[in-house]
């Protein structure tokens, strides 16, 4: 995931631009009425949305109607749920300049005497 697509996401109100434009299109106007946000503000964060690859627009006549790309969303989800499902290993001693007094006392540490060496299993 790139630097825009995390700046686009992370704003609050481009999020709620995006959570609007999952259930169908909407032009300019009808995004600043659904959002509250002036129709300026909405063209601006559409801007960055489009830079980032997570919405396009289709021309309609005078109007281009927004519509999120689902599949750029999906990739950005993917990447979520992989950090999800990363299997967490638990502390094996000082590293990365932590003092035994602070991984004795870390959740995670788990002592050389306390753990298996079967997989799945700590």
């Amino acid at each position: 995931m790139d630097e825009k697509t995390l700046k686009a996401i992370g704003d609050s109100k481009r999020f709620l631009l995006l959570k609007l434009m999952s259930e169908r299109s909407y032009c300019v106007r009808a995004l600043a009425r659904r959002s509250e946000i002036s129709e300026s503000a909405v063209s601006q964060h559409l801007k960055i949305l489009r830079e980032a690859g997570l919405v396009y627009g289709v021309k309609r006549g005078y109007y281009t109607h927004y519509s999120v790309d689902k599949d750029a969303l999906a990739k950005v989800i993917s990447e979520f749920q992989e950090m999800l499902d990363v299997r967490r290993a638990p502390c094996d001693g000082p590293f990365y300049g932590c003092p035994e007094s602070e991984y004795v006392r870390c959740q995670s540490y788990v002592p050389p005497e306390m753990r298996t060496t079967k997989e799945g299993e700590i």
